[in-house]
């Protein structure tokens, strides 16, 4: 089981970037969408 993990993340490495700032812009615009009707 830990075998695979390792692999699956090195095969995926290059991606692993990618989708960490995919996920962080979800945020960023959830947290916008939530917070700015409050603001106007």
């Amino acid at each position: 089981m830990v075998h695979d993990i390792k692999t699956a993340f090195k095969r995926s490495r290059s991606t692993l970037a990618q989708d960490f700032l995919g996920a962080a812009s979800l945020l960023v615009i959830l947290v916008g969408g939530l917070y700015v009707p409050g603001m106007l």
